[in-house]
């Protein structure tokens, strides 16, 4: 089938317009012409034949053209038509005319003889073909495009009938550039992992002559972003085999028995083309739990699930036919997938540590201009915690900040404002006046303060600004010192304490409290309960008080959440939490209130400056001025427009900005 033939199928409203926008403007043309053949009846009079004979003998005859007609039943029976000489005395008089009747001989002679060659026109009788081509092509012309377009919607409904059962897997052709091992990064346990496949799709008989049959399935889990579907692609082209990708959600469909017609026309595609790779992505939308929740063994998505459980199970051989699928939700799955047969063998795909992560830059940073200066290690290090897909959009983004710097080659503040930008959200000038920024600055100041006086070598200070960002009107941001595998008691209490001192900044300069540390009392708590709760730090003892684990899992978090404790323990627990807070909020006070010049201090250079690095902050603390110079020029606050016109925060903004542990 060509190129043409396929975008035919695709699009069959696209290749039927052109046939019968011609076969219209045919029959328009065949409509006017019949139109155009006789007079227009309002400037024709109707005559008879001694008047017409009348005229030409006065010589009051322009044109004169005699036709015979063989229909009207009588001999020497003829149509006349002509023009008059003469025009009339009123405008609206006819100029033309046309009469029927019986012409003898004489009648003709006496035409012939008054009127004269130049003005008569004798038209010879029509034959029976062309009587026949005048009277009945244009009902065959109506006829004929009539049945055309019939044929053109029953054709193409035929073929979306076929067609709608079809496989939508997408073929991806070994002939192009195909993606390596080279080109992932990131994941080298993972590669590991799937190394065995590449080496039994190239030589199947290393492994068979000695009885070993390799797995049929392979079932890709990690967060969303880590190279699940890049990874499977690189086994294709690293074995040089076709590979069949399709998502989960195409093969269901509100037609019971769609999808598992084309789960079997994809593994036949696949039988086909062995040895190859059928990649399914998404595989959660059509492989949950059966049995669980809504509906009966009959509905759509079970129907789809049972017939992939058929093609899976090996009953016929499919030898060289392997299934990669892709999810972010392995629990959820039905347990007749994950059986040796079927997908027997899981790749965990995790986020990329540090190494994982400069790799996985450097494999990116050959698409762009990066400029000498740019420390992939330094940039895999302020990056904790992003995938290889967000690594990719910061480089973009990053280049986008170049380009609208009219700079040729990606900066290292270009890279700095894009983690910044994706992080928290791009700077935003709001109209404050000055005692909403007063209030704001003595809020990240507290933040900043706490945190830098805590130092618990798990984060540090990496910025404090006074300068919108995102939903908040100030932040404070932190960076990583080294990768975190997990948190202690004490840096969770530490993140509690840094979290309540804006709360307690605002508070000593103003003597009250807004909604500004709303964002930070609800990470507290959050980080607070999940302390007590399902961590065990707290004086209940080593016990988890979560949702239950039994829970069905086609049920969202709250919905199948089911108390396992009593009422007493419930109010121990949120005494517990309570007193956690309180504490770290009592910790945060006396922190501020011992530096209250180096708070106070730090607050007026944030009205100046409006954004201060860690390294700032933390010589105001020790020696009570800074010591480096400040990159740029302080920004002068924008004007309130008119009295009392002050753009508010919303109950949700929040002015912390850290990474919380999960």
């Amino acid at each position: 089938m060509s190129q043409n033939d396929n975008e035919e199928d695709k699009n069959p409203s696209r290749s039927n317009s052109k046939p019968i926008i011609v076969w219209l403007l045919l029959m328009a043309a065949v409509v006017a012409l019949l139109m155009s053949s006789g007079p227009a009846g309002n400037t024709v009079q109707q005559l008879s034949v001694p008047q017409v004979l009348s005229l030409a003998q006065e010589k009051k005859i322009k044109s004169l053209s005699l036709k015979p007609d063989p229909t009207a039943g009588s001999e020497n029976w003829y149509q006349i038509s002509g023009e008059f000489a003469v025009k009339g005395a009123d405008e609206k008089d006819p100029s033309k005319f046309v009469a029927a009747g019986r012409l003898m001989d004489e009648d003709l002679r006496l035409f012939r003889t008054t009127v004269g060659k130049d003005v008569l026109k004798e038209i010879p009788a029509q034959t029976g073909w062309t009587q026949f081509l005048y009277n009945v092509l244009p009902t065959l012309v109506i006829s004929g495009l009539v049945l055309f377009m019939m044929y053109r919607f029953l054709k193409n409904a035929n073929r979306g009938a076929m067609q709608f059962a079809k496989s939508r897997a997408r073929l991806s052709s070994t002939d192009k550039e195909s993606t390596t091992f080279k080109d992932v990064a990131g994941c080298e346990e993972a590669k590991e992992e799937v190394k065995e496949i590449v080496d039994f799709l190239r030589d199947p008989k290393r492994f068979t002559k000695i009885g070993a049959s390799i797995p049929k399935g392979i079932l890709m889990v990690g967060p969303p972003g880590t190279g699940k579907t890049l990874l499977a692609r690189a086994v294709a082209g690293e074995a040089g085999v076709p590979f069949l990708s399709i998502s989960g959600s195409d093969f269901v469909e509100m037609f019971v028995g769609v999808g598992a017609a084309r789960v079997r026309d994809t593994f036949d595609q696949a039988r086909k083309l062995a040895p190859c790779i059928i990649f399914i992505d998404e595989i959660d939308a059509v492989g949950r739990q059966r049995g669980a929740g809504h509906g009966g063994g009959n509905d759509e998505r079970e129907q789809t699930l049972n017939s992939l459980l058929v093609e899976m199970d090996g009953f016929d051989g499919q030898a060289g036919v392997i299934v990669i699928a892709a999810t972010n939700r392995a629990d959820v799955l039905d347990s007749a997938l994950l059986r040796p047969g079927r997908f027997d063998r899981q790749v965990y795909i995790d986020l990329p540590d540090l190494r994982g992560r400069e790799a996985v830059l450097a494999v990116h940073a050959k698409r762009f201009q990066v400029a000498p200066s740019v420390d992939l290690n330094r940039v895999a290090r302020i990056t904790s915690g992003m995938t290889g897909a967000d690594l990719a959009n910061l480089l973009n983004e990053s280049a986008l900040h170049a380009g609208r710097r009219h700079r040729d080659k990606i900066e290292m503040v270009d890279v700095e404002e894009a983690r910044e930008k994706l992080a928290h959200g791009r700077e935003r000038k709001r109209v404050m006046d000055d005692e909403d920024r007063r209030k704001t600055a003595y809020h990240e100041a507290g933040h900043a303060i706490v945190q830098a006086l805590i130092e618990d070598g798990v984060f540090k200070l990496h910025k404090v600004t006074i300068i919108p960002r995102g939903g908040a009107l100030g932040m404070a941001m932190y960076m990583p010192i080294k990768e975190i595998l997990g948190y202690s008691k004490q840096h969770l209490a530490n993140f509690i304490c840094v979290a309540m001192a804006g709360r307690v900044g605002e508070k000593v300069v103003t003597g009250d409290i807004s909604n500004g540390a709303s964002s930070d009392i609800k990470q507290a708590t959050r980080i607070a309960r999940q302390m007590v709760c399902d961590w065990g730090m707290s004086d209940l003892g080593p016990i988890s008080f979560g949702e239950n684990a039994d829970s069905p899992p086609f049920l969202g978090r709250d919905l199948a959440r089911v108390q396992m404790h009593s009422d007493e323990t419930a109010r121990r627990i949120d005494e517990a939490i309570a007193r956690l807070i309180s504490e770290q909020y009592a910790r945060a006070e006396k922190l501020i209130s011992e530096h209250a010049e180096a708070h106070r201090k730090i607050a007026e250079a944030l009205l100046e400056f409006e954004t201060l690095d860690g390294i700032h902050v933390t010589e105001i603390i020790k020696t009570g001025a800074i010591q480096t110079p400040i990159v740029g020029q302080p920004v002068a606050p924008l004007p309130v427009r008119e009295a009392g016109v002050v753009n508010q925060p919303t109950p949700e903004s929040g002015t912390q900005s850290s990474p919380s542990p999960a």
